[in-house]
């Protein structure tokens, strides 16, 4: 027996665009970027509006990849402050959008589900 635990999410992008990406996603999960001193590849993002939940989607086309749901309680608020911060909007949904961020990575802005969604969530503006 043995145990395991979801420790990170972890967003790749090129090297030349790991500033700008870390500046970006900081930013859009209230968060503070921090480079790693050990490992200058990386930056951790301390403190983020975070709730972990892994799940599995069927794509109809396109290659395997990673993307993040982020819940809020205002889709319209939220998705106009991630654009503001250089998002892309690429598609609508039934109640979700799908957004690029800067380096064109995938990600959904969704309606609040989670129970404890009150608890966990940041005030941003």
């Amino acid at each position: 027996m043995h145990r395991v635990l979801l420790r990170e999410t972890v967003i790749d992008v090129p090297a030349a665009e790991l500033t700008e990406a870390a500046r970006f996603w900081a930013e859009a999960l209230a968060a503070q970027a921090r480079p790693v001193a050990a490992h200058r590849e990386f930056v951790a993002l301390d403190h983020p509006a975070a709730l972990s939940v892994i799940g599995l989607q069927g794509l109809a086309s396109g290659p395997a990849r990673l993307h993040l749901d982020l819940e809020t309680d205002d889709v319209e608020a939220e998705v106009r402050r991630l654009v503001g911060l250089g998002a892309r909007e690429l598609r609508r949904h039934r109640s979700w959008v799908v957004l690029g961020d800067p380096s064109g990575i995938e990600f959904c802005v969704v309606p609040a589900e989670s129970p404890d969604f009150a608890e966990r969530a940041r005030t941003v503006s």
